[in-house]
């Protein structure tokens, strides 16, 4: 991104290192008083792109006074996205065999998204409302996901029934979004499916909870269960496309 773009880039990590304030204090070195915030992640949530801001606004208060920040707008639905997202499905799976394509996305505690509800009235999680015209799609993270979905099937062709969509990495305590991944993939052999291909859309790259949790675990039990071919779609990672589009959206930003 950096060799692609007339302005200074720095990476952070939400929960990690280097760390957001580590990013910051670079950028403050080098005089930059004006700050454009990707957050890495498509689909817009609580624990992901609002703690986010959330901790850069409390950091600037805290220590970069003078700095200013803009941000960019969750990307679920952003043809430049959805097009590079598919791009990169249709390689991976390019001369493969497969009969069926999950879209399995980070799971959420269903009262988040309840509470990220700015009509406090339209998120009924029923099947319907995310298919149903509001302003809280805006922060609704199930919309976003289940859009994200339907755009790239659409830019692929995919037939109905060759494809689904479920939720991961759910724990205890909390009713989480529905269907499990664990749960459908473990299903999928017996209703026929032998040749599972999956991907992982709320990241941009892979990270544990892509390579371990659906990668190594979900590949293991669907073989388990009688599945035959499991593929874990690679996430775009630093892909020269992807890379070009995050830099695109940034000269777009700086021209501004």
């Amino acid at each position: 991104v950096q060799k692609n773009v007339s302005v200074p880039v720095e990476l952070s990590m939400r929960y990690g290192n280097p760390s957001i304030e580590a990013g910051l204090n670079a950028l403050n070195k080098l005089g930059v008083d004006d700050v454009f915030i990707i957050p890495l992640y498509p689909q817009h949530a609580m624990a992901t792109t609002e703690t986010i801001m959330v901790l850069a606004e409390e950091l600037k208060n805290k220590y970069f006074p003078k700095m200013r920040f803009t941000s960019l707008p969750s990307f679920y639905n952003h043809p430049d996205y959805i097009r590079v997202l598919a791009n990169t499905i249709q390689e991976f799976l390019k001369g493969k065999k497969f009969e069926h394509l999950l879209f399995s996305y980070h799971g959420i505690p269903e009262r988040h998204i309840k509470k990220s509800d700015i009509t406090q009235s339209h998120c009924k999680i029923d099947g319907s409302c995310c298919n149903t015209p509001s302003p809280a799609h805006e922060f609704c993270y199930r919309h976003q996901c289940y859009e994200t979905t339907k755009q790239v099937v659409k830019y692929l062709g995919i037939p109905e029934g060759k494809y689904s969509q479920t939720f991961q990495s759910r724990l205890a305590g909390d009713k989480w979004l529905t269907p499990y991944t664990d749960v459908e993939v473990n299903k999928m052999p017996k209703k026929g499916i032998k040749n599972l291909a999956v991907v992982t859309p709320a990241f941009v790259s892979d990270c544990l909870e892509t390579l371990e949790e659906i990668a190594m675990e979900a590949s293991h039990e669907f073989k388990e269960h009688g599945g035959e071919n499991f593929m874990a779609i690679p996430c775009m990672n630093d892909g020269d496309e992807w890379c070009q589009t995050v830099a695109n959206w940034i000269e777009n930003w700086a021209k501004n």
